[in-house]
């Protein structure tokens, strides 16, 4: 191999290794990939930054305000009630896939899953069932939605916008419905009479929808009144008494070395963790105060609520500490409590940092409560019952998406056009202020789809796309086309579960072109099986938002989703194989 070569494979294995790891953000490591493309000479400026005007970041970011236009104007909110009604958690898990799967062809699939994720675990406390029984079928028909048309998910537009750069004919807007179709039904069968056996029968999830959502971590201050002053820790034996379990005595600044042993203290501060309805009778008999509380507390005499938020995968909050967040300023709130998969705090509340699936116990005035589901950063588990929305925006924001996709599926408007149109349609109607248009849109997916655009390039001028097909080819040999679909299909869907379905299609969409031009095949069917199988990544937690999202939420393990990805991904696989032909002949 060319120099040049060598560095482009360079980059795409550390690229792949920074995407698998998670270390790093998906926008920077795309950032970090575009300048050292520019510095080796891989790519010119120009080149590089094509992908910030590339009709696909353009129309991303365009669905994602159409998305959240739906959202927020509470569109969705009549099926929500409706699907509350049921009690069965099979007949749930089913009229969930049902519902959601049409709509993941027009709605963002994060979207879809935050607001029917805290419905499907109140029917789940409701009825004595583990969530895990109902999350991950309802994640994974998000997925199976958006592969429907070509505004679904963001890797088909991806996977369109590359396609005509390399000379191919755009696709049509409803062009992948009739594959996509037919795989989510026979996914939703699969999910309903097989991978319902597979998944955990009974699992404690990390959330509830109820006030003991699980095990928190929270301050409580010794007040001179308590009778704890003067008694030990160990003494108290507030597990056995309250089931209320200490981590770590606070004394002003210092963490003491011996807590158990220590006397308490007026003014000392005690970290616990337990339920927190159990935390609270704790400190009413103990005569205790919440710390955060008693610093920042409100006027008692106005009306307030708890409210409980699950921190979103890819929230730009991640990372951050409570302190630099400063709740009590920016949304009026303060954090009470806060629960972390896996991790037993040691830390004051203030200095903890947040990670995708944290659940933070929020004390709001009652006014403000709605706020926290209108942020895109979180995920409201419960609250009060906020004020109804107007039927008259939800009805607009319906109207005006359904104009969208008529018009753009009829070739009327280019899709950018219309779902740019659209998104000013739905401002002009009040479907969201101004300030929310703009939280609602994911900019690291924005800058990840134009920052890594260019490695795509990078791999075509450099020579490596035809180096890897070659050896790819080798191991094909003379078994024809359908063998090199093949190969292109279990490659995307590799490299989706390690680094994601959007730089999967990047790295893919040339590879699959060279591939189909060697076997002297129309490449058009190639790249179709790239944006399919990139859009349907079910085996990890990682290799899709919505995946992670119910990995928190339901208390699953990474081999849970192997056990029923795998095989969905392998049907899905052989279904595509025998109908992408049939529907996309291999032979131009």
């Amino acid at each position: 191999m060319t120099t040049p070569q060598w560095m482009t494979l360079v980059l795409v294995v550390g690229a792949i290794a920074l995407f698998a790891s998670e270390k790093v953000r998906i926008d920077i490591v795309a950032l970090i990939v575009l300048v050292l493309l520019v510095v080796l000479g891989l790519v010119t400026p120009t080149e590089a930054l094509a992908g910030f005007s590339n009709e696909a970041t353009i129309t991303v970011a365009a669905m994602f305000a159409l998305s959240l236009g739906i959202e927020r104007s509470g569109a969705l909110e009549p099926l929500g009630r409706l699907l509350s009604r049921i009690r069965k958690p099979w007949l749930l898990t089913l009229c969930l896939m049902l519902a959601i799967a049409p709509m993941g062809a027009f709605v963002k699939n994060i979207a879809l899953v935050a607001t029917f994720l805290p419905l499907a675990l109140r029917v789940c406390s409701n009825t004595g069932t583990s969530p895990a029984r109902v999350l991950l079928p309802m994640a994974y028909a998000a997925q199976m939605g958006g592969v429907c048309t070509l505004i679904g998910t963001s890797s088909n537009l991806l996977a369109d916008s590359l396609a005509q750069q390399y000379g191919i004919a755009g696709f049509g807007v409803f062009e992948f419905t009739r594959l996509g179709a037919l795989l989510a039904v026979v996914g939703i069968i699969y999910l309903m009479l097989v991978g319902r056996w597979l998944l955990p029968k009974q699992i404690t999830p990390i959330v509830t929808v109820e006030a003991d959502i699980g095990k928190y971590v929270t301050e409580l201050k010794v007040s001179a009144d308590s009778p704890l002053v003067g008694q030990t820790i160990a003494d108290a034996k507030l597990g056995d008494k309250y089931g209320v379990y200490p981590l770590e005595l606070l004394r002003g600044d210092r963490h003491l070395w011996s807590p158990r042993s220590q006397e308490l203290e007026v003014g000392d501060v005690l970290l616990v963790r337990g339920d927190w309805d159990k935390i609270e009778e704790f400190r009413k008999r103990a005569d205790l105060q919440i710390d955060p509380e008693n610093r920042y507390g409100h006027d008692k005499s106005s009306a307030r609520t708890l409210v409980e938020v699950m921190v979103k995968p890819a929230s730009n909050i991640e990372g951050n500490s409570l302190e630099e967040l400063d709740f009590r300023r920016n949304h009026d709130a303060i954090v009470l409590a806060i629960h972390q998969r896996g991790r037993i705090l040691r830390d004051k509340l203030k200095d903890v940092r947040l990670a995708a699936g944290d659940v933070l116990l929020l004390l709001v005035e009652d006014d403000a409560a709605g706020a926290f589901r209108n942020d895109e950063r979180f995920v409201v588990l419960s609250e009060r019952e906020d004020t109804r929305r107007t039927s008259r925006r939800a009805i607009a924001a319906v109207l005006i998406m359904v104009s969208v996709v008529l018009v753009s599926g009829l070739h009327w408007l280019p899709i950018p056009v219309a779902a740019i149109a659209g998104a000013i349609a739905m401002a002009v109607a009040g479907c969201y202020g101004r300030k929310d248009l703009y939280q609602g849109i994911d900019w690291k997916i924005i800058i990840l789809l134009a920052a890594i655009l260019p490695l795509g390039t990078a791999i075509e001028n450099s020579g490596l796309s035809q180096t890897l097909v070659n050896a790819g080819m080798g191991v094909v040999g003379e078994h024809g086309p359908l063998a090199a679909l093949l190969m292109v299909y279990l490659m995307t869907a590799l490299l989706t579960e390690l680094m994601g379905h959007n730089p999967s299609v990047v790295l893919m969409c040339g590879i699959a072109v060279t591939v189909a031009h060697a076997v002297d095949a129309d490449p058009r069917p190639f790249v179709i099986a790239v944006a399919f199988a990139a859009a349907t990544s079910f085996a990890t937690p990682v290799g899709y938002p919505t995946n992670t999202m119910v990995y928190y939420a339901g208390g699953y393990r990474f081999m849970d989703f192997m056990k029923v990805g795998i095989p969905l991904i392998a049907i899905f696989c052989a279904i595509s194989m025998y109908l992408i032909p049939q529907f996309w002949p291999l032979q131009p």
